[in-house]
């Protein structure tokens, strides 16, 4: 298994998942055009995905989806809530049960309901029958049902999106600071961290993936050294998805 990010971050996500011939798209916050030309940088067209998954129905996440699915035919995965805000014609809308998982290809898909400003959000577990690859983004606060379903990963591609102080004394009005730093915003460096502390089988991780950093309440090193302080026994590789230019493919051994 392997993967990548198209880019991430409030102007945009996009993360590939493929496993053999599947490649699944999660989310599409960009343009066509630009989805086009990330996928192209990635070393793939869209007629070479296998369907796109859908996390929850913000702009960042869902700009490109009906487009891109449109033009190349792609089934779109997303729960019920996500969807009512995706019911566009001629696209083929397949609902994902949060108490079930289901299968694209050679992945086999578990969802896992996240607290987040949304009207279903999830986010996703994509295992091939050895190796599990989990996506933990837009979250306002880690669960016990997080925690359960997240244990014994290979790899983990996890937001970090602000740092507090930075929020606090940050451009954002006030609704907006309380609403990314709520319950059901955004993980901050420190509740990511948090997590990593607690995480089951994290000897078992081999990447870590820091992702959907904001760009005005946050810094990429402040976010890398709340993560390392967390880590400090582990010996997998640290990665950062950026906004721009994303985070090249990565292979799960």
């Amino acid at each position: 298994m392997r993967y990548c990010s198209l880019g991430s971050g409030s102007r945009g996500n996009g993360t590939l998942i493929e496993q053999g011939a599947t490649r699944v798209l999660v989310d599409c916050g960009f343009s066509l055009r630009a989805t086009e030309q990330r996928l192209a940088e990635a070393g793939l067209r869209g007629d070479q995905l296998s369907a796109i998954v859908v996390t929850h129905e913000h702009s960042d996440h869902i700009q490109g989806v009906g487009k891109l699915a449109r033009r190349y035919g792609l089934p779109v995965y997303l729960t019920p809530g996500t969807g009512f805000e995706l019911r566009e014609e001629g696209l083929d809308l397949r609902w994902v049960d949060l108490h079930g998982r289901f299968e694209i290809g050679d992945l086999e898909i578990t969802p896992v309901a996240v607290p987040h400003d949304a009207r279903e959000p999830c986010q996703y577990i994509f295992d091939d029958g050895r190796r599990r690859f989990g996506v933990l983004t837009d979250t306002g606060t880690i669960t016990p049902w997080i925690v359960e379903h997240y244990a014994d990963l290979d790899a983990l591609f996890l937001e970090a999106n602000y740092d507090p102080h930075m929020l606090s004394v940050g451009p954002y009005p006030a609704f907006l600071k309380a609403r990314v730093g709520g319950d059901l915003g955004h993980l901050s460096n420190q509740q990511a961290a948090g997590f990593l502390r607690i995480a089951g089988g994290r000897e078992r991780l081999q990447h870590i993936a820091v992702a959907h950093i904001s760009e005005k309440n946050n810094r990429p090193e402040l976010a890398l050294a709340a993560m390392q302080e967390a880590l400090t026994d582990w010996s997998g590789n640290l990665l950062m998805a950026h906004q721009n230019q994303g985070l090249p493919w990565q292979t799960i051994e």
